[in-house]
């Protein structure tokens, strides 16, 4: 399984890394912002999920999460992120997440909401 990781905080990206490599997934790509992102995941071939914060530099995670599901891409994404407001997690649905996952977190969250967005993900 492949995800791509975007945060433009080096340390969560590796923290997050870390953590899909200790669960299941065990190729991840990582990317700084929202435009780097869109850089690394191309045209999507290869990857099975992707983790993204929401307030980045240049193109922040929602603006991702749109270019991908405007480009008709159906993966899973969660967005990881600090933001825990009604309004700002209904506009993260409408643009297609899956699932979120609030900072700060720990691995038995990361691992529940990946089980939630991948079905049998050690298929």
């Amino acid at each position: 399984m492949k995800a791509l990781v975007v945060d433009d905080s080096g340390v969560m990206r590796r923290i997050i890394s870390r953590g899909l490599n200790s669960l299941w997934v065990n190729d991840v790509a990582e990317a700084s912002d929202g435009l780097e992102a869109i850089e690394v995941f191309g045209d999507g071939a290869g990857f099975d999920l992707i983790l993204t914060d929401w307030n980045m530099p240049k193109v922040n995670g929602l603006d991702f999460v749109q270019s991908i599901r405007n480009a008709g891409r159906t993966l899973p994404i969660i967005m990881v992120t600090t933001e825990t407001e009604k309004e700002q997690v209904v506009r993260a649905i409408q643009a297609g997440v899956n699932d979120d996952l609030i900072k700060p977190f720990d691995q038995e969250m990361l691992r529940l909401k990946l089980e939630r967005v991948i079905p049998n993900p050690k298929a």
